[in-house]
């Protein structure tokens, strides 16, 4: 059985694990950083999945956007991650199923998630296009001070 809630304080070390798995490695210190910084705006939403074993076994960050183009506002997957010790378990699914229904309580009409075009995110891919996500654009990055 797996439950999702909301992010805490204390979850910031399975998310940096977390992190790293998604290939971002941080510091606990960074990530602490980042979730303050995230918890602390009320257009961001952090879940997490718990597992019986009261372990984090995935996250999904979320941002509330408004669109340009239209009336409207969106809801934009930052960041999901599934621990490799529990995938294939439908954990990816009920993040996301938690993902669409805050989406649909704060009025968004769709949910976008960019995934670069690493070999490694072929089976993420796959994953998004199995639950009802298609293929609509190419992403650019320019970044202005270096990594």
């Amino acid at each position: 059985m797996v439950i999702i809630r909301n992010a805490i304080r204390d979850d910031i070390p399975s998310l940096t694990v977390l992190m790293y798995e998604l290939g971002y490695p941080t510091t606990e210190a960074e990530m602490q950083t980042r979730f303050d910084a995230i918890s602390n705006h009320p257009d961001y939403r952090t879940l997490v999945a718990i597992t019986e074993n009261r372990e984090v076994a995935g996250m999904i960050g979320l941002v509330r956007c408004y669109f340009f183009e239209h009336n409207g506002l969106y809801i934009r997957i930052g960041a999901l991650v599934v621990s490799e010790n529990y995938r294939n378990r439908a954990i990816g699914k009920k993040l996301m199923a938690s993902a669409e229904i805050w989406a649909k309580e704060n009025g968004a009409n769709t949910i976008l998630i960019n995934s670069s075009n690493r070999e490694q995110r072929t089976v993420a891919h796959a994953f998004y296009k199995s639950i009802g996500y298609e293929v609509k654009s190419s992403g650019f990055v320019k970044y202005l001070i270096e990594q």
